[in-house]
Parts: C-alpha cells; sequence; structure tokens
C-alpha cells in the first residue's frame, strides 16, 4: 500500500496536480506584497523546467500595483518572476 501512495505522489508532482497556491501566496507575503489575487494559470514556459508557476496580481511594498509569476519546485523552494 505504501508503495502505490509514493508512486501516486510521483505521478501528481510530476504532472503538476499540486496546488502550489498556499506556497505562492506566503511567499509573496513574505516579500511584502499585499492585495494579492492568484490566478492559478499554469505558466509553464516562465519557470525552469520541473517548476510550476502561479500567476499573481498584487501590491508590491512601494504600493504599486504588479503582476508577474511565483515558479515552485517540489524540492525547491519559490522565486517570484516579473
Amino acid at each position: 500500500m505504501k508503495n502505490y501512495t509514493l508512486i501516486g505522489l510521483i505521478v501528481m508532482t510530476l504532472t503538476g496536480c499540486i496546488d502550489y497556491g498556499p506556497r505562492s501566496r506566503a511567499t509573496l507575503e513574505k516579500s511584502g506584497f499585499t492585495d494579492i489575487q492568484l490566478t492559478n494559470e499554469s505558466t509553464w514556459n516562465e519557470c525552469a523546467k520541473g517548476e510550476y508557476g502561479t500567476s499573481f496580481r498584487a501590491k508590491n511594498p512601494r504600493g504599486s500595483i504588479v503582476e508577474g509569476v511565483v515558479c515552485c519546485g517540489a524540492q525547491k523552494s519559490c522565486t517570484v518572476r516579473f
């Protein structure tokens, strides 16, 4: 049974079925962003191989509205990209 659970987790990770929304939001909040709106759009072409991207719109620490992508990997931390 443990083998099936592990295989399922690996398949979900490789196919992008894991929700990185909470990690993306936490990364933006730690960076000082407010009024965060995640679009949950997958943006594979803006992130490195093996990462999943979540598009966002938020207010940066200076008060300007910005749009970008938070790229997260299964075994890597998240990165904010504009």
